[in-house]
């Protein structure tokens, strides 16, 4: 698929959609073709393979783990902010949901109609 046909059915600007996915292809997690047929795509063997938590850790790190839930720059169990116990038990909700779902999970989803890309 190309740069500009992502962009479009996400409804992302295309310039962000390009840093996005060449972040995805250096980690090895899409793959990108050059030239006038060119573009992104992943095989379906990846696609069970990745999960979203590669691609979370790719773009943004670990820091959706470790962030407060208030952006105080310090919060911890020894000065929690008054949502850390709360956002602890999101937090490992959202890990453990992310480290089990895959690509194809999502493209299954996408291509039975329960889920869209842009409204």
């Amino acid at each position: 698929m190309r740069l500009g046909e992502i962009a479009r059915k996400t409804d992302l600007p295309e310039a962000f959609t390009a840093k996005v996915l060449q972040q995805l292809v250096h980690a090895g997690l899409v793959y990108s073709t050059k030239g006038p047929g060119g573009g992104f795509s992943i095989t379906p063997a990846l696609a069970r393979k990745v999960k979203l938590s590669n691609i979370v850790a790719t773009i943004d790190g670990d820091a959706v783990y470790k962030g407060c839930a208030l952006g105080l720059p310090q919060c911890d169990a020894s000065k929690p902010c008054p949502l850390h116990d709360h956002f602890l038990k999101i937090r490992e909700d959202l890990r453990r949901m992310l480290e089990r779902t895959s690509v194809q999970d999502l493209v299954k989803d996408l291509q039975e109609g329960g889920t869209v890309l842009k409204r």
